[in-house]
């Protein structure tokens, strides 16, 4: 089986620190993108000898919740006509608050839809505005009682922590009004200052200050001591859920499954027609995705050979990511090759400074290994 993603890169605005393949004020152009991204599913299925089963459905951004129902559902529709999904399969959506009513969202379920990812960010008004946020604290209250008027059980937030001027003091009261929300899912991100974004730019004309590395490490333990005693599970490095509601559908990606990525500049890892591992990657401009679609070129961008030394260096790498870690079995039932035995050196060196443990079964960071994980991961990279 494979995971299933959509990407929809419009969004109702930009956001200071993002440098996603993203773009605002383009209402015209939805239309013609659905109908493209499901000529696309139709080329993909088509391709496919074997039994078209999906563990999944992901539908991410951008802001996806943009589209009007009866886009969402075209989409659906021709995803459904082309795969199966496992019983009770993940089908989440992620949605800026201000972007849903009761109505879509009643629609969305219909549809199948049983898990929503709102992207609420932080819980002040003025980091919204300054973030160019396209929603207000009130609609992200809103916006989660109608979820649960419409029915959703499934609901995850996120969260940014260590923003410019965010004190400690900020991030205990964030993450105290994100649990009084009792939400299944929590997704805590660090700010990322990425290059060519305003927020750069901002940074480097001294408008807004630097934020603290250091600051945003307190954040995160806090964040983990915190959660932990609420009841939620640390499953993965940025995610917390209650028992049962850890996303079945990103675990694909840290488990290094099978994916199909729909959409302009979407990703897929998965086996040619010889069995052999491939990632290519999707046109990024959206325009250019629907012309080369309505006349029938190529829309890949990239396409690369896995080797089998990267494929199994993946499997630990993002494994690691996840709070189980890599199980010894698993990965030999998969590459018929002892982790031990093959990273032998690596482990050797982390496991006695106290950021990564092994026992008979397993190897997995700790916390403060997942803290460090950055520092950490890439060590288990092959030579090149």
């Amino acid at each position: 089986m494979t995971a299933l993603f959509v990407f929809i890169p419009y969004c109702p605005s930009i956001c200071t620190y993002c440098d996603f393949n993203v773009y605002a004020r383009r209402a015209e152009e939805f239309d013609a993108y659905v109908h493209a991204v499901a000529r696309e599913v139709e080329q993909t299925a088509q391709a496919i000898d074997s039994p078209r089963v999906a563990k999944s459905l992901a539908l991410g951004g951008g802001t996806p919740s943009i589209l009007s129902v009866a886009q969402i559902e075209k989409i659906v529709r021709v995803i459904r006509a082309h795969w199966e999904f496992a019983d009770k399969a993940e089908w989440t959506l992620e949605a800026n608050p201000g972007t849903v009513d009761l109505e879509k969202l009643r629609a969305l379920r219909d549809m199948g839809f049983n898990r929503l990812s709102l992207g609420v960010q932080t819980f002040d008004d003025a980091r919204l505005r300054q973030f160019n946020r396209a929603h207000t604290v009130a609609q992200s209250y809103e916006a989660f009682e109608l979820a649960r008027r419409a029915g959703l059980q499934n609901i995850n937030l996120d969260l940014i922590y260590g923003l410019p001027n965010q004190t400690l003091d900020d991030w205990r009261d964030t993450l105290q009004r994100a649990l009084a929300f009792e939400s299944e899912h929590l997704s805590l991100y660090g700010l990322q200052v990425e290059d060519r974004t305003v927020l750069k730019k901002q940074i480097e004309l001294g408008r807004i200050p630097q934020p603290d590395s250091d600051l945003a490490a307190q954040m995160y333990e806090h964040a983990v001591e915190t959660l932990g005693a609420a009841g939620l599970t640390h499953y993965e490095i940025s995610n917390f859920a209650k028992r049962g509601y850890a996303s079945e559908h990103n675990k694909t990606y840290w488990l290094n499954e099978p994916y199909l990525g729909f959409g302009a500049g979407a990703h897929s890892s998965c086996q040619d027609m010889r069995g052999e591992q491939i990632r290519y990657e999707n046109i990024r401009s959206p325009r250019e995705y629907i012309q080369r679609l309505e006349i029938g070129d190529s829309i890949v961008a990239a396409r690369e050979k896995i080797s089998r030394a990267m494929q199994m260096a993946e499997t630990i790498f993002l494994g690691l990511r996840l709070a189980e870690g890599v199980t010894w079995a698993r990965f030999a039932a998969r590459f018929g090759e002892d982790a031990r035995a093959v990273y032998r050196e690596p482990i050797e060196w982390l496991s006695p400074r106290g950021v990564l443990l092994v026992d008979d079964e397993r190897m997995r960071l700790t916390e403060q290994g997942m803290l460090l994980s950055n520092q950490i991961l890439w060590r288990f990279l092959p030579e090149t």
